[in-house]
């Protein structure tokens, strides 16, 4: 068996079989530690931020967005793709809170690292506590369209939220994860890691 930490996993083929907009899917070939091989389809993605924004009054945003892939409406964070060439994730955060709910924020945290399904996917989402709201404009260049037209935005107290969590209201994993997380901060106060850590 492979030491913890050991990478003795060796891809000795990989097939890219297609190439989107957002992701790219392929199939490796993987050679096991113990012998043979496996083949792994794998969904690489460009990764994710989502920012638990806290208000003075300790309300959380919420947005209420469309989402195909399981056709129907979710209560999410902002939150959004990190698909803007070397643009490091805490300035995503930053324009995506702008540009989501038109805040910004004094204060930032880093609260979580997650990958969403590894299983079948690379996909890793930052999320972040934004603290001393003020309102901004959008930034300039930036259109609302598609599913962000028909978005609610909502201030929920943080422990109603978390309680929506519960009840299976919130399902979004980004939000399921921020939110718990937040909560758990302001209660603990545990040593977060620097802003700008991965």
């Amino acid at each position: 068996m492979a030491e913890e930490g050991a990478h003795a996993y060796r891809v000795v083929a990989s097939e890219e079989i297609y190439t989107g907009h957002v992701i790219e899917l392929r199939r490796d070939t993987v050679a096991m530690p113990e012998g043979g091989d496996s083949v792994r389809e794998v969904v690489r993605h460009p990764g994710a931020v989502a920012v638990v924004a806290l208000d003075d009054d300790g309300n959380v945003v919420l947005l209420r967005q469309y989402r195909h892939p399981v056709g129907d409406y979710l209560w999410e964070l902002p939150a959004g793709l990190r698909d803007a060439d070397g643009e490091p994730p805490l300035e995503t955060a930053k324009r995506e809170l702008a540009e989501e709910v038109q805040l910004a924020a004094d204060r930032w945290s880093l609260l979580t690292t997650h990958y969403s399904s590894p299983g079948f996917c690379d996909e890793k989402v930052l999320v972040y506590l934004a603290e001393g709201l003020s309102d901004v404009d959008r930034p300039e260049g930036f259109t609302v369209e598609h599913e962000e037209l028909d978005m609610t935005v909502e201030r929920v107290p943080l422990g109603d939220a978390v309680q929506r969590v519960f009840d299976g209201d919130i399902r979004n994993v980004a939000a399921v994860v921020g939110l718990l997380a937040a909560a758990q901060a302001r209660a603990s106060s545990p040593r977060l890691r620097p802003v700008d850590a991965g």
